[in-house]
């Protein structure tokens, strides 16, 4: 069994914070790609006005070291944006709908109808172009605005999403607030919607403390891809209290000692995470980055 765990502390983590310059972003995405990764998520093609941490998202894309088998990903709102990451070299295309209305409306400007419409443009844009789009729900577990989100919501806009076109899909707990009992509740009726897991993949935060519990929970129901954060990096500007993702090198300890393949190594991860905290310039709430693996031993005298 193999899990895969795509980075988004370059996007994610980083759009929350005071802008960061590119030279440091580049300098953190060639960090984690030298860690293992095969997904990074490099950039957001939003407009600056919009998150000005995400501005140079082009320069970005240009500056970094490639490595050979290592997909960088990029957020796009819209077919503009789309555009935009193509030009650059993105090599897949990441979008998402709320389930939440007031959530979308506030994230998108726009309902979620209306952004599934311009989904569509951009899984057409991208298969012309031959990259993939992994297509995400947010708030799956719930908002802030409307509370608790029923699972057959969320799967019913997974469903849309897959008639699109869309090659994978992911939910995000944007607000932290699933739990393992949820994460099972989502599933079921994901199954039910006639999704294959096998195309699932999870965006946790931490925001309540149980990121690790959510991930166990879906590992244990086949889900094997994951979304998280350098040091625990991130949230969302537009949900109040969403604070950071689950923290990357936390996931890889535990993915890892459950014998589950990441193909990362978790010493330059956590190097990486060290890395992430010098640049934003704060103490991160990672907990192996200051901790160490459990098989770490002690000096004796």
């Amino acid at each position: 069994m193999r899990c895969e765990i795509r980075e988004v502390g370059p996007r994610d983590g980083l759009q929350n914070e005071p802008p960061v310059p590119v030279a440091d972003r580049i300098r953190l995405i060639d960090a984690l790609a030298g860690a293992g990764f095969r997904r990074i998520e490099a950039a957001s093609f939003v407009h600056p006005r919009a998150i000005p941490a995400m501005a140079g998202a082009e320069e970005v894309l240009a500056g970094i070291t490639r490595r050979p088998g290592v997909a960088y990903t990029a957020l796009v709102p819209n077919r503009r944006g789309a555009e935009r990451a193509l030009a650059a070299g993105a090599d897949e295309l990441e979008v998402a709908v709320s389930a939440s209305a007031t959530h979308n409306q506030k994230n998108w400007n726009r309902t979620p109808d209306e952004t599934l419409e311009e989904i569509a443009g951009v899984i057409e844009l991208a298969h012309a172009a031959g990259k993939p789009v992994d297509a995400g729900v947010a708030t799956c577990f719930g908002c802030p605005y409307e509370g608790d989100i029923d699972p057959s919501v969320a799967a019913s806009y997974a469903r849309r999403l897959v008639d699109l076109g869309a090659d994978d899909l992911f939910f995000g707990d944007t607000t932290g607030m699933g739990s393992p009992r949820r994460v099972g509740l989502l599933l079921d009726a994901v199954e039910a919607a006639g999704i294959d897991l096998g195309i699932v993949g999870l965006h946790l935060h931490d925001t309540r403390g149980t990121g690790l519990a959510n991930a166990y929970a879906a590992l244990e129901r086949g889900v094997t891809r994951f979304d998280a954060s350098i040091g625990g990096l991130g949230g969302c500007p537009y949900a109040p209290g969403a604070s950071g993702n689950v923290a990357t090198e936390d996931l890889v300890h535990m993915v890892e000692d459950l014998g589950i393949d990441t193909g990362i190594s978790l010493e330059r991860l956590i190097a990486a995470a060290h890395l992430a905290e010098e640049i934003v310039g704060r103490r991160l709430p990672g907990q192996v980055m200051r901790a160490g693996p459990r098989s770490r031993l002690a000096a004796t005298v």
